[in-house]
């Protein structure tokens, strides 16, 4: 359907356009199509703009941490892991590392988008203009999506330098995952900026639900070597999937089926982007 917006004013009773037309109020017609294209390219490059403008704490930072991690690890335990005959424990950690930075941060662009304009009070900001769910939702996500991504291009360029990889094995796989666990960050982080109101309850949803899954999910281990049925748990995680596909498209190796995992993100997108949507078209906690 068509949105359509009127500007309404009265015209002056003095003016030479006034006495052709009578009283009759003078509409300006500002059409938009089925999508404001405008509106979600400027809401687009808000986001960009806004983690860009404090690029050392949102690109940088979570970089720095990756290769603090990848030290660590490595001179704890370096090349004793033995998790496959193929590859090392460092070759086996710089993929999860990467996708960690790149989940935690995508979640943390759209999560601090909305919490910040809800604790700011310029949350009118993104409801006032003519911008539809839908189009709240692109805008939102592709901003969470880019600084995701770009994290994880940096982190990957430091990381493999340092833990001697070479080029992807996979890069389209690799490509795929990384969308699709950037967008799948990037939805939950506006589901949860939507239901916390202050930073407290952002930051416990981050410390509790986020953090555990990315820790979990294969990124320090193969769920391989774990028990039964921990193995069978680990697999439950989403997080598992976007990690262990972006692995085997980077150095070939996976502990689970490929396709599954691409299936089950996939479906998993789509069924978060509409409760996103949804809550988005009613408005709940947002317009209250």
């Amino acid at each position: 359907m068509n949105k359509k917006h009127h500007i309404t004013g009265l015209s002056s009773s003095n003016s030479p356009s006034a006495s052709t037309r009578g009283d009759q109020p003078v509409v300006r017609p500002i059409q938009i199509d089925q999508i404001n294209w405008i509106g979600l390219q400027t809401l687009y490059f808000r986001e960009v703009q806004r983690f860009m403008k404090v690029a050392m704490q949102t690109l940088a930072a979570p970089v720095i941490t990756s290769i603090l991690f990848l030290m660590v690890f490595s001179v704890a335990i370096g090349h004793r892991a033995g998790l496959s005959g193929r590859v090392d424990f460092v070759t086996f950690l710089v993929p999860g590392l990467v996708m960690m930075a790149v989940l935690q941060n995508a979640f943390a662009n759209t999560s601090s988008s909305i919490v910040v304009s809800k604790v700011q009070g310029n949350i009118v900001d993104l409801l006032m203009p003519p911008l539809g769910p839908g189009e709240l939702l692109a805008g939102l996500a592709a901003g969470g999506i880019t600084r995701g991504i770009m994290v994880g291009i940096v982190a990957a360029i430091c990381l493999t330098g340092l833990g001697g990889l070479g080029l992807p094995s996979q890069p389209v796989v690799a490509m795929a995952f990384l969308f699709l666990g950037s967008l799948l960050m990037a939805l939950a982080g506006i589901l949860a900026g939507i239901m916390a109101n202050k930073f407290d309850e952002i930051a416990a949803i981050t410390n509790f639900v986020i953090q555990p899954l990315a820790f979990l999910s294969g990124t320090f281990y193969s769920v391989n070597r774990l028990p039964a049925p921990f193995d069978t748990i680990a697999t439950l995680n989403p997080v598992f999937y976007v990690i262990d596909g972006f692995r085997y498209g980077m150095i070939g190796v996976a502990d689970r089926s490929i396709v599954i995992g691409l299936i089950g993100l996939t479906v998993l997108n789509l069924v978060l982007g509409y409760v996103c949507y949804r809550v988005l078209c009613s408005g709940w906690r947002l317009k209250c």
